[in-house]
């Protein structure tokens, strides 16, 4: 297990321990998430402190500080990263435009972007080479969907469907769309609906852009949201696959919040609360879900029961570069 997913201590506050915890499977880290932080780790084993990493890793702070208190140093740009250093670039992907402004400062750049992020990235040079316009379906402002569109000249964001009517392109029978990794899988169905009513023909990624981690959450919420009186689920406001999985939950009739620990619980939410939902977004750590679990228990939660919905066992390499440099330094310490 990574070491930023060890525990440390949260100040829970007292509330109506529930009777039953239903626990979502899967939940959690997925594995473009582990594999970006065992980047960081590895480069700062390989490499020494510091190791620079370009925006947060992953969508959590928790993460962050860990990764912090071993040597990383988290900036915003580039240019914050001093000449000839070493740059990790986060999961959630980079325009070309950020690989060039490395090159330009010689920095060693570690690309620790989501394999299934790079996808939607191929997806869309491909569809800029056949002259298409591309509607990319995804929130504003995401670190995902700036790199995205810096792939590409001709790309417009839709949010919602009532953006998906309005936006206007060069030609109708030339559109293409590709989607954010982290959406609500039922709600970006509307909007590719709407965009199939005023683009008959318009072309799409092989295979859907929405990542397995983020589909699978969704769907064990939705299981676990019809058994319970409240769900919980921890994760970062600026994580889209978080604040998707509570809206799941409402969307099934179960309120919801979301927290980045167990320190925001409000004891106000448990009140008539007999079976609580409990799930994580795919950047929180599962010390987080075992925090929570074990005040429970101490308070008198008697039933914890995990409700598996989907299996799920998929793992992504470390990049070939940083694999081999991580071996050659083991062979000359143990050597």
């Amino acid at each position: 297990m990574s070491t930023s997913s060890q525990s440390r201590p949260v100040a829970i506050p007292e509330f109506p321990a529930p009777e039953r915890v239903l626990l979502a499977a899967p939940r959690g880290w997925c594995a473009g998430v582990e594999r970006a932080v065992s980047i960081v780790e590895v480069a700062l084993a390989t490499y020494g402190a510091p190791v620079y990493v370009r925006k947060q890793i992953v969508h959590n702070l928790h993460v962050v500080r860990s990764l912090e208190a071993r040597g990383a140093i988290f900036v915003e740009e580039n240019d914050e990263v001093p000449e000839g250093a070493t740059v990790v670039f986060s999961a959630h992907g980079v325009a070309p435009s950020v690989h060039a402004s490395a090159k330009a400062r010689n920095l060693r750049v570690i690309d620790a972007t989501c394999p299934l992020v790079t996808k939607v990235h191929q997806e869309a040079r491909k569809f800029e080479r056949d002259d298409y316009d591309i509607v990319l379906i995804g929130h504003e402002g995401h670190e995902e969907v700036a790199g995205t569109m810096g792939q590409a000249t001709r790309v417009h964001l839709v949010g919602d469907e009532a953006e998906a009517s309005t936006v206007e392109v060069r030609d109708p029978e030339r559109v293409a769309y590709l989607t954010q990794t982290t959406l609500s899988v039922d709600e970006t169905a509307g909007v590719i609906d709407t965009l199939r009513q005023r683009f008959p023909v318009m072309a799409g990624p092989r295979s859907d852009d929405i990542c397995y981690a983020t589909s699978n959450r969704q769907t064990a919420v939705k299981a676990l949201a019809a058994q319970c009186d409240l769900v919980l689920v921890i994760g970062a406001t600026n994580s889209s696959n978080s604040v998707r999985l509570v809206e799941v939950a409402r969307a099934a009739g179960t309120p919801s919040h979301l927290i980045a620990d167990g320190s925001m619980i409000d004891p106000a939410w448990f009140e008539g609360v007999t079976t609580l939902g409990l799930t994580s977004g795919a950047s929180a750590p599962e010390w987080l879900i075992e925090s929570l679990l074990s005040t429970l228990r101490e308070r008198g939660t008697a039933e914890i029961t995990e409700v598996e919905a989907v299996h799920e066992d998929v793992h992504f390499n470390l990049p070939g570069a940083l694999r081999r440099d991580a071996q050659a330094a083991e062979t000359a310490v143990g050597g």
